[in-house]
């Protein structure tokens, strides 16, 4: 899985590619207009992600599944020899970033600055080479699409540094490690390695946590096109929340399933089996609750579920794989709990969602919550022939263009050669 070279036509399908031309050759301009010359630019993308099942498993080094998905985040880039980054981001400030120091500035934290030098940092730190570019950016993922746009951008970056500075041969797995690294120590705030990894790799990506330093990831490559199935990301136009409430629920799912893997000396819950929960949950239920005890059922469920998800995609087998993802999702509605916030129940746009979306669907496909939860987006792989009816029923409750159509794109983070 090393960082690779497409051509446009293996990125794209026929109907966009000549879109998709526009949007490069935009950015050249940009490139140009901005920095006052163009000079011997290159070309690179970062696709957009999706979670498929696995929810909230991460922390407990359970299973999970990704998938790269074909919104992505472009950049025209000239190599710079002063050690110097400038980045030209289509709509917000320049980002300025000097690799004579690599240790994290305060000032950066929560800024895309803070993730530029942290990638740079962490390719040395895997023994890779970094330096300096020019480069313009812009993305048609989307900030508020649930889609990981963060992650895109920081694979992006690291993309850059891999063809730019290291003849393109950094494993796409090393790319998304060094964006978490980034995240952990210079961002100052960290999402799982899944979403990295969900855009670094292309196509399905299943990724086993049971040792979290090494994981255990495998590419599946499967085209729900082939199978005549679309995947729909539809924005629940979920209120505005507070990061910290958000963070604050998030936090409690993890120290809930480590509070019932505590009671048997565990630090986490792969330690343990779904019989261990069973055999004593009478004492658990009185020592941590009901709620503790569902989302710890949910957990082992959930590893079983992400093996089932594995093993439908080698096999081909449609139908298997969408049994499992709609199990996932019940599951993640009945027993993890992270369909609304606990403070506003009279909101629940998620659980809204599902049900307009099952009612559409009537039986086929599958749909789920997008996510971890709580707020954002739901998801929904959706039969070809039903999918204009689907997005017409979607964005009669939830607006025009909240309905995302999206296929699953088998490159992941790559340069591109225009040619």
């Amino acid at each position: 899985m090393r960082a690779i070279r497409r051509e446009l036509k293996d990125l794209y399908s026929p109907a966009r590619r000549e879109t998709e031309l526009r949007r490069f050759r935009a950015a050249e301009c940009g490139f140009a207009d901005y920095f006052g010359t163009l000079g011997n630019a290159r070309f690179f993308s970062a696709p957009a992600r999706a979670e498929v099942c696995g929810t909230q498993t991460y922390h407990n080094n359970g299973k999970v599944m990704a998938a790269s998905v074909d919104a992505d985040i472009i950049a025209v880039a000239v190599p710079r020899d002063d050690n110097i980054i400038v980045i030209k981001p289509e709509h917000s400030d320049e980002i300025r970033v000097e690799l004579n120091s690599l240790e994290p500035v305060e000032e950066e934290r929560k800024t895309p600055a803070a993730v530029v030098r942290g990638i740079a940092r962490g390719f040395g730190k895997y023994g890779h080479s970094a330096g300096g570019f020019n480069a313009f950016v812009t993305s048609d993922i989307g900030k508020n699409s649930a889609l990981g746009e963060r992650a895109a951008f920081e694979t992006l970056i690291g993309s850059i540094f891999c063809h730019l500075y290291n003849e393109g041969q950094i494993p796409a797995v090393k790319i998304a490690q060094a964006a978490q690294f980034a995240e952990e120590k210079f961002y100052g705030e960290a999402g799982p390695l899944t979403d990295k990894l969900g855009c670094a790799c292309g196509g399905f990506v299943a990724i086993d946590y049971r040792d979290s330093d090494t994981p255990i990831i495998e590419p599946i490559p499967f085209n729900l096109t082939d199978f005549n199935h679309a995947l729909c990301i539809v924005d629940a136009k979920c209120p505005s929340e507070n990061p910290k409430t958000l963070q604050r629920e998030y936090d409690t799912i993890r120290e809930e399933m480590r509070e019932i893997a505590g009671f048997f000396d565990c630090e986490t819950l792969r330690s343990l089996a779904a019989a261990d929960i069973m055999l004593n949950i009478n004492d658990l239920r009185r020592e941590f609750g009901d709620r503790a005890v569902m989302r710890a059922i949910h957990f082992f469920s959930e590893n079983d579920r992400v093996e089932r998800c594995i093993h439908a995609l080698k096999n081909g087998r449609i139908e298997d794989f969408l049994n499992a993802v709609k199990e996932s999702g019940d599951s993640s509605f009945k027993y993890l709990q992270n369909a609304y916030m606990e403070d506003r129940l009279r909101e629940q746009p998620l659980v809204i969602a599902i049900n307009s979306a099952e009612h559409s669907l009537r039986r086929k496909g599958a749909c789920r919550i997008h996510g971890d939860g709580f707020t954002g987006a739901i998801e929904a792989f959706v039969p070809l022939e039903a999918l204009n009816e689907f997005r017409m029923n979607m964005e009669k409750v939830f607006g025009s263009g909240s309905c995302r159509v999206l296929n699953i794109r088998q490159t992941g983070v790559c340069e591109i050669l225009l040619g």
